[in-house]
């Protein structure tokens, strides 16, 4: 019996121990990584598009809401309450865009894009990862989903994985990797936990007809 105890407290101190190394965070001038600035200021409040995502996305889930998906007359969450697209509109918010409005327009001109939809609701569509994929698809930069280039990775990219989405903080793991700010059922949270998703799509929000870095 000690035995079993003894070695159930090993695992949680090995568990502990991991834990605190996966959550070590760099700066990509520390790892000599060249950190990409939009051209764009959307809000005009002195801050490039993609940074004012990240802080957006990071600013919201300092509110700590609460995992739950629910239909909203109206679209937005009021109540505490969210999912990880939540995530996505809010730090666009932040920036100066309305995604939703984006993507019930762009709904409305392209809607043989959305395979999966049967008919648009304003109400909910912004709010789904496949929708919101479709739209990042056709509006914004296409990038490489490959995790052995860092530095193609940015600070306010919106990767999205199989039926999750997240913005991309600008905290990096020891390899460069980027820490996702996400929400699912583990809560709202900044993490390294870009490997723990299968990552269908990377994406870089760049308006019609402007430059896409500086």
């Amino acid at each position: 019996m000690k035995k079993i105890i003894l070695f159930f407290i090993i695992i949680i101190i090995l568990f502990v121990a991991f834990r605190k190394l996966d959550s070590r965070s760099f700066s990509a001038e520390e790892l000599g990584i060249e950190e990409l600035s939009s051209s764009f200021d959307a809000d005009g409040d002195g801050i490039d598009d993609w940074h004012d995502i990240m802080l957006g996305a990071r600013e919201y889930i300092e509110t700590n809401p609460k995992y739950k998906s629910i239909y909203y007359e109206g679209g937005y969450p009021n109540d505490g309450y969210g999912v990880c697209t939540d995530v996505v509109w809010n730090a666009f918010a932040a920036a100066g865009y309305d995604l939703k409005a984006m993507v019930d327009s762009h709904i409305a001109e392209n809607q043989e894009l959305y395979t999966d939809m049967e008919s648009p609701d304003p109400n909910i569509d912004f709010r789904r990862v496949r929708n919101l994929k479709v739209f990042f698809e056709n509006n914004a930069q296409c990038l490489d989903t490959d995790l052995s280039s860092p530095e193609n990775w940015q600070s306010g990219d919106i990767v999205v994985f199989e039926n999750h989405i997240a913005v991309c903080s600008d905290k990096r793991n020891s390899d460069g990797i980027p820490f996702i700010i996400h929400h699912d059922r583990l809560g709202a949270r900044e993490a390294n936990d870009m490997r723990y998703y299968k990552i269908e799509g990377h994406y870089r929000f760049t308006p019609p007809e402007t430059d896409t870095a500086s």
